[in-house]
């Protein structure tokens, strides 16, 4: 197999409103908690927003656009005394294409402005994507 040199558009369809805004102060796993949050998307996708609603569990893509990304290897868990490890076997940000997946729980809907239980997105990330969670 070649690996390809093409590159792919993506462009955020709205950006995430938080507290957070240093990343040393973000929780290293989802489930280590989060900040309360809010999607403010922009109205082009109005349509694709339209069904979600308060109580849906949503899995949020994101660009992680304050992490490096010529990190190949970390310590997980920034920890030094642990074993350096492939990023891709990591949730580490620091990756070749810092994309974030995040679960949360929609909160509150006002208009395209959704609330989250909680997010470890600082304030500002790009939001590229939203999934329902079946």
């Amino acid at each position: 197999m070649t690996v390809t040199t093409d590159f792919f558009e993506v462009r955020p369809v709205g950006v995430v409103e938080s507290v957070l805004v240093d990343p040393t102060l973000a929780p290293l796993q989802a489930d280590e908690g989060g900040f309360p949050a809010w999607l403010v998307l922009d109205d082009e996708v109005r349509d694709a927003v339209a069904d979600i609603a308060v109580g849906d569990r949503v899995r949020v893509v994101t660009w992680l656009h304050l992490a490096r990304r010529d990190v190949l290897r970390t310590h997980p868990r920034g920890d030094p005394t642990r074993a350096q490890r492939g990023v891709f076997s990591t949730r580490s940000q620091d990756r070749p294409n810092p994309i974030g997946l995040h679960m949360a729980t929609i909160t509150a809907r006002d208009d395209m402005r959704l609330g989250m239980d909680h997010l470890e997105a600082v304030d500002g990330t790009p939001v590229l994507d939203i999934k329902i969670a079946l």
